[in-house]
């Protein structure tokens, strides 16, 4: 009778094993890999997709994702619609090329021509919980399209919202190779998979700057077709090239940095690029505008105050400095400071630290500090008398990185590509129009002293003249008379 318990126990045992080896085997950790510049997308995915089992890890640009698929073979990747070191779709291709056997999925839209696997629903159900998580980073991409578009509920043609690459397993002949015994076929598919590889490889190599890569033609508009430029700026002349190749040099740094450029030349939307480029843009975007705050409370909108630091100070309250902590102040008319605050601002740029009105304490923060004038603030500095306004200390401090934006009128063959981009997002709310000849030739006509804000406004006049027609014509585009030249 022992003997048979015995017997009995032992079976027990071996269908418990078995049955724990399959719970191992249902709850194994898979690897994903996230390539995405925006760490608010990246971070929800984590949450998502780690409550999902899986293990995720995080790219920043295209050329660190390649690093990461090459050192642990992940099952899947998951690629943002845009990446600010390399071009989405070739990067695509190089990865379709050296693993077809992994899981892609686009965040750019598309139909999914392939049977869901399991694994590929979760995947599809982490972007949709992205998608749909509220937004807490004040970065949101103003004039560009969101990294993952928020939507509602999906309707069945629109479940397809993901694209997705899913090739033949073939590196399972490497994986196994002492398991099998291979078929000339499938000796010959693996010699055309080594050259896929090989041919992948080189197409990287070039894709990253590493090797000679064929001379590319130029585009009809004498644009090099390597040309990658920022969601946020529309243009392709060569000041707006050179904008963008600055932007992306200093945007990942803590460097302050100076905008200078005229009134209505996209002076915000700059300092927004640097944010979202940069390793701070999970963190608060935090804007203050010197001009629109009366100078009697500034500095306690700046730096903050305490109950009963001065007269109507009913609570405490925090300044847009602490608001900012971990993140990046935007500084707008810069110019506008006075003076005897500027010497606190530049107490705090030297030491990171500031003290709240009617407070004795000091906090330390981490701020990255982004300033933007319209007004030649170096030579504000440098004059003499009741015309200097400003310190030359603290614009010695700001100047780290100057960046100087371009006027319309220097960069007029951005016209069109300005003028398709605007008639575009107003085609949100009203029947989208169009610009006839002579309407085109009008908007190059223009000195345009308001810049990039004048032709918005212009465009969405005309729109609006237009009434129910489908183009706007040079009579639709009226520009006001102090403005003409």
């Amino acid at each position: 009778m022992s003997m048979m318990n015995g017997v009995e126990a032992g079976r027990n045992g071996v269908r418990d094993a078995v049955a724990s080896a399959a719970v191992v085997d249902m709850v194994a950790v898979r690897t994903v890999v996230v390539a995405s510049a925006d760490a608010g997308l990246r971070q929800k995915l984590r949450k998502s997709l780690t409550g999902l089992r899986w293990q995720v890890r995080e790219a920043t640009g295209g050329a660190e994702a390649m690093a990461q698929l090459e050192d642990m073979r992940p099952e899947a990747l998951l690629v943002d619609s845009w990446l600010p070191d390399l071009e989405v779709s070739e990067f695509a291709s190089v990865v379709r090329m050296m693993y077809p056997s992994m899981e892609m999925l686009r965040v750019d839209g598309g139909t999914d021509g392939g049977a869901r696997s399991p694994r590929r629903n979760e995947l599809l159900h982490a972007l949709r919980e992205a998608q749909e998580a509220p937004v807490t980073d004040t970065a949101a991409w103003a004039a560009a399209p969101a990294s993952v578009p928020k939507v509602g509920p999906r309707t069945s043609t629109e479940s397809n919202a993901v694209r997705s690459f899913v090739l033949p397993d073939a590196r399972a002949g490497e994986r196994h190779e002492n398991d099998r015994v291979e078929s000339r076929a499938e000796s010959r598919h693996d010699s055309l998979m080594d050259g896929r590889q090989d041919a992948a490889r080189q197409a990287l190599s070039m894709l990253l700057g590493h090797g000679e890569a064929p001379r590319r033609e130029k585009s009809p508009a004498g644009v090099p077709q390597g040309f990658q430029p920022l969601p946020e700026l529309v243009g392709e002349s060569v000041p707006m090239r050179e904008l963008t190749r600055l932007i992306r040099l200093v945007a990942p740094r803590s460097s302050t940095v100076l905008i200078e450029g005229e009134t209505g030349t996209g002076k915000e939307v700059i300092a927004k690029a640097i944010h979202r480029l940069s390793a701070r843009s999970s963190k608060p975007f935090v804007v203050l505008n010197c001009a629109a705050i009366p100078e009697a409370l500034l500095e306690a909108e700046l730096f903050g105050h305490t109950r009963g630091a001065f007269t109507g100070a009913v609570q405490s309250r925090t300044g847009r400095i602490e608001a900012a902590h971990g993140g990046t102040l935007f500084l707008d008319e810069i110019g506008e400071m006075p003076l005897a605050l500027q010497a606190k601002m530049l107490r705090f740029l030297e030491c990171g630290e500031l003290q709240r009105v009617g407070d004795n304490e000091l906090l330390r923060v981490d701020v990255r500090v982004i300033a933007a004038t319209h007004q030649p603030l170096e030579k504000l500095a440098t004059s003499t008398g009741a015309e200097r306004t400003f310190r030359l200390d603290l614009y010695h401090r700001l100047a780290v990185f100057p960046l100087d934006v371009p006027p319309l009128r220097e960069r007029m063959e951005d016209m069109n590509l300005l003028a398709e981009h605007f008639l575009e997002q107003m085609g949100r709310e009203m029947p989208r129009k169009r610009l006839t000849i002579e309407a085109e030739a009008k908007l190059h006509e223009h000195h345009w002293p308001g810049n990039v804000r004048e032709l918005m406004h212009v465009l969405e006049r005309g729109a609006i003249l237009a009434g129910d027609k489908m183009e706007i014509d040079a009579a639709e585009i009226r520009l006001r008379r102090a403005d003409r030249r």
